[in-house]
């Protein structure tokens, strides 16, 4: 069977950042960077493509592993797009 990835799109809004988008829809900011090639913060009608792989967005507290929230490096760095790990982290599982 074909498996077609339908995209998601956003308009960011004034006075709306990065963190503000990434919350809305459960995705990390490290992943929004990486897929749209950003060098700078979003501006105001400016378009985003949106992970079509979102999952539930956990803050990363003293004694989580990536192999506990994610189950391995790996699968960490497959939905988060980064291996940036650290306490108060905004990370998807």
């Amino acid at each position: 069977m074909l498996k077609t990835e339908r995209q998601r799109y956003y308009k960011v809004k004034t006075g709306q950042t990065l963190a503000d988008i990434a919350d809305y829809f459960s995705t990390s900011q490290y992943l929004l960077v990486k897929i749209n090639g950003l060098t700078k913060p979003p501006r105001a009608g400016q378009i985003l493509r949106i992970p079509s792989e979102c999952g539930n967005a956990y803050t990363v507290r003293e004694g989580d592993t990536k192999e506990l929230l994610c189950g391995g490096a790996e699968n960490y760095r497959l939905k988060n797009g980064t291996d940036a790990f650290y306490i108060g982290m905004r990370v998807i599982l």
